[in-house]
């Protein structure tokens, strides 16, 4: 399977020259080489590029990110059959992120996911090890790369320290384990020392770099934050319910009011991006102090006012996730950017990205269109247009763990204590990490910001992960 993904990211290589461009990318490489904090997207995948730079490759800069997606995939499978989980499990985990062609086609594209999905997996990956303060630290640093190269990444620091925690000190509880896997699982419990000890170590790396690269984000703008553009993105959010009628907002904020029906509205999106949008039409940039604190308020406004709207509109953006196939969302231009092009993409038209288009060519120090070399890219479109996941599936890969914890729940209620049975697995329940996860990345897009297919691919293996991790362990003989 290991080797298939390679294939496939070979002939998408020879199909398709140097990479692919997205909206996104263009600003990336701007911060990359004019170093400052972006108000949009946090720096961490422009110090990538960055690091790459002296290559002067576009082409050097996507195959580094498809070995970054072939590791992942390893990571996925190593997770599982360490954990004694059955060998087909740990294949079938890894496929979505070896095999499926969007998964391909977003590591050749110009974008922080396949960084951030990495840096997730590994952090998980360590966090599955024997709880120590080392994995503790290692997991933190990975957290705050993560979150340094996608902000979703900040409230999994959180959760993570909370699964720590909770993991910790129920290894420590395992000492009176009577079976010789319980009490290599009680060992691992005591070598980690007291679980606070080890959750500060983990929130030390994590916070350490984050801190700091929020006082480099105030030295360039004043503001507090990683990023000046939480405010817009969660105005955008609620504008898919908002009704200034019911909120009554005052005179400052009704100027963001959007008369027509939410049935009739665009996109959350276009409320950022489009120039007829009430806060695009706002004096200045849209991303100023005053303008993003003004979204801001008048998001919280609405979420007070109409709370059961907001559940609802976000339940149905998470509920996007899983359906069969994939309905074109947002719109067709955003999602066109998802599919292998049968001809070379035409030039940037937006200011920021014709800037950006600029500064590319410097760091290629040449042109940077891509070029469509058939039949490798050929290939790819009919690949594309059979092997992916659809989200319908995703969903009983997520409920199985639940189900799995469910009935071994209810066979230790029927049993007697004393005969209760115990995997020997050290952490038992070590399927809450990579789910929790998972659920995360596809929940807090929902609720901030807006469904986006991009947003699925790196909960997925995660997601997979945690259901081969919920099976029982393989005999240690």
């Amino acid at each position: 399977m290991l080797g298939l993904g390679a294939a496939l990211r070979v002939v998408t290589m020879l199909g398709y020259r140097p990479a692919l461009w997205f909206p996104d990318s263009y600003s990336y490489v701007v911060t990359a080489m004019r170093p400052k904090p972006d108000l949009v997207r946090p720096a961490g995948y422009s110090m990538f590029l960055r690091l790459l730079e002296p290559l002067h490759d576009f082409g050097f800069v996507v195959l580094t990110q498809h070995v970054l997606g072939l590791l992942t995939g390893a990571m996925i499978y190593l997770a599982v059959i360490r954990r004694r989980r059955p060998l087909w499990a740990g294949a079938l985990a890894s496929a979505p992120v070896l095999l499926d062609a969007y998964q391909v086609q977003l590591e050749h594209l110009l974008v922080s996911d396949a960084l951030f999905t990495f840096l997730l997996v590994a952090a998980v990956f360590v966090a599955l090890r024997p709880l120590t303060w080392r994995t503790a630290v290692a997991t933190g640093l990975l957290l705050a790369a993560a979150t340094l190269t996608r902000t979703v990444g900040l409230p999994l620091i959180a959760a993570f320290a909370v699964l720590l925690l909770w993991y910790g000190s129920r290894a420590a509880g395992k000492a009176a384990a009577d079976d010789a896997a319980g009490q290599a699982g009680a060992a691992q419990g005591s070598r980690s020392g007291l679980p606070w000890r080890v959750v500060g170590a983990f929130l030390t790396a994590a916070l350490v770099p984050v801190a700091a690269y929020a006082g480099w984000f105030w030295a360039a703008h004043h503001r507090v934050g990683l990023v000046g553009s939480n405010g817009a993105f969660l105005y955008a959010r609620t504008m898919s319910f908002a009704d200034c009628r019911v909120m009554r907002p005052p005179a400052d904020l009704a100027v963001l009011c959007d008369d027509r029906p939410p049935a009739r509205r665009p996109p959350p999106q276009d409320y950022v991006w489009d120039p007829d949008s009430p806060l695009v039409r706002l004096p200045g940039i849209t991303f100023l102090s005053e303008t993003d604190a003004l979204a801001g308020r008048f998001a919280w406004l609405a979420i007070r006012s109409q709370p059961l709207d907001y559940v609802s509109t976000t339940v149905d953006e998470f509920a996007r996730t899983f359906v069969w196939g994939r309905p074109v969302y947002p719109d067709p231009e955003v999602y066109r950017y998802y599919e292998f092009p049968s001809k070379t993409p035409a030039p940037p038209g937006r200011h920021p990205a014709v800037v950006g288009t600029r500064f590319a060519e410097l760091y290629q120090r040449g042109p940077i269109s891509t070029r469509v070399v058939e039949p490798f890219a050929g290939v790819m479109r009919a690949y594309q247009s059979v092997v992916f996941l659809p989200g319908l599936l995703l969903l009983p890969v997520l409920l199985f763990p639940l189900l799995a914890a469910a009935a071994r729940w209810a066979r230790r209620l029927a049993a007697s204590r004393g005969s209760a049975s115990r995997t020997g697995d050290g952490w038992r329940l070590a399927w809450a990490v990579p789910w929790a996860v998972a659920v995360l990345l596809l929940l807090i897009p929902a609720a901030t910001a807006e469904f986006d297919y991009r947003y699925v691919l790196p909960a997925t293996p995660l997601a997979f992960l945690a259901a081969a991790l919920a099976l029982r362990p393989r005999s240690r003989r």
